[in-house]
């Protein structure tokens, strides 16, 4: 093997080092990124779900109070004056 041989298979040997560590810094970072996106959906889902919880005693208090208020607003135009 010549002296210009044995330069170009080290350099060819640095750039495979270099590449391979670039290339497991970018799966780490792709795989961090999955993981991230996945607890930014569950976060939501978890976020709606416990909403609807809260929300639900007051959208329950309003459908029971619904008819109560349809006889009320009925009664309304026929008590104003002309």
């Amino acid at each position: 093997m010549t002296p210009e041989e044995k330069s170009l298979l080290e350099r060819t040997y640095k750039l495979a080092e270099e590449n391979n560590t670039l290339l497991h810094s970018m799966r780490r970072s792709a795989r961090i990124a999955n993981v991230m996106r996945v607890l930014y959906w569950v976060v939501i889902i978890l976020l709606s779900y416990g909403a609807y919880f809260a929300i639900q005693p007051y959208m329950s208090f309003l459908a029971s109070s619904l008819p109560s208020l349809q006889e009320i607003l009925k009664t309304i135009p026929t008590s104003l004056p002309r």
